[in-house]
């Protein structure tokens, strides 16, 4: 657009917004409905990545020891779980520990303990990772040799939420353009047709200036700057909305679940996501105007 074109184009645009403000408002609600699912998709997946990320960090290896295993013998299996190189850590569990961590994760409800004892829980060894081998390959190649050891029963580690967290991740990546496709291409007729009730209301202006051979850069202009803003608008609108969502579910949700170890890893869209869903709106906008009014100026 010619620097010239400015004043011509600011004038006609803020004409525009003022004379069919209702069916810009449509238009800029019909996008952020569009803008809203699509930004849900991209909030749930960017927290599901840093919970897949703060869990990977965090894995940890439980050995179940026998209960027969005596002190001696316990003593050397630990010594042989520390020279392991990937090993950072190990701290030994027993019954009466993992009885009491029971009993505190059980909350309000650890009277229905009442009568068991805590005999009915194994000792087990807490093994930490370091950190370059919290990895689903090297921990699985690691659980595999502590099962080889004599005086481990059973040896447990996250692999199994890990995997299913990742799939879940890839199925919203997935779904998120998949969805959000359909949902912009039934957008940007929506769109279309209701910007079509904006140039037939300018019909008259728009001939004109063909007539008097006006650029057609120049017709279009005010039409795409218009889109441009309604689409802006409404992801503006959608972004709001979902904020005031995520902040409610931030609050009640965690509490509603009991789940409070995660609550400080969620976190709202950041600059990169915004400024994605603000482009989008744009670009929906512009394209869903220059799309409606180029088939008009054929015909």
């Amino acid at each position: 657009m010619k620097l010239a074109w400015i004043p011509f184009v600011f004038l006609r645009v803020l004409k525009s917004l003022r004379d069919l403000l209702w069916t810009h408002v449509l238009t800029s609600g019909t996008m952020a409905m569009t803008l809203f699912i699509f930004g849900g998709f991209l909030l749930i997946q960017d927290n599901l990545h840093s919970l897949l990320k703060g869990w990977g960090s965090q894995i940890q290896i439980f050995a179940y020891l026998n209960n027969s295993l005596a002190s001696p013998d316990l003593q050397k299996l630990i010594a042989a779980v520390r020279s392991y190189p990937e090993v950072e850590s190990v701290r030994f569990v027993s019954r009466e520990q993992a009885w009491e961590s029971f009993k505190k994760s059980m909350g309000s409800q650890s009277s229905l303990l009442e009568g068991l004892q805590a005999e009915i829980l194994p000792p087990s060894l807490e093994i930490v990772l370091k950190m370059p081998y919290r990895e689903r390959a090297p921990a699985g190649d690691v659980a595999k040799r502590l099962r080889g050891l004599a005086g481990i029963s059973q040896v447990e580690y996250p692999e199994e939420w890990v995997e299913r967290l990742s799939v879940l991740v890839l199925g919203v990546q997935w779904a998120k353009w998949i969805f959000g496709g359909f949902l912009f291409a039934a957008t940007l007729l929506i769109v279309g047709n209701t910007v079509k009730l904006a140039i037939l209301a300018r019909k008259d202006e728009i001939e004109i200036m063909q007539l008097v051979g006006a650029p057609q850069g120049l017709i279009q202009a005010p039409f795409v700057v218009e889109g441009m803003i309604q689409g802006i608008a409404g992801a503006s609108l959608s972004l709001l909305v979902l904020w005031l969502l995520f902040l409610f579910l931030g609050t009640e949700l965690p509490n509603f679940l009991g789940i409070f170890a995660v609550r400080d890893q969620i976190h709202f869209l950041d600059v990169e996501g915004v400024a994605l869903i603000l482009s989008l709106g744009g670009l929906l906008g512009a394209s869903g105007s220059l799309f409606s009014l180029r088939r008009f100026l054929k015909v």
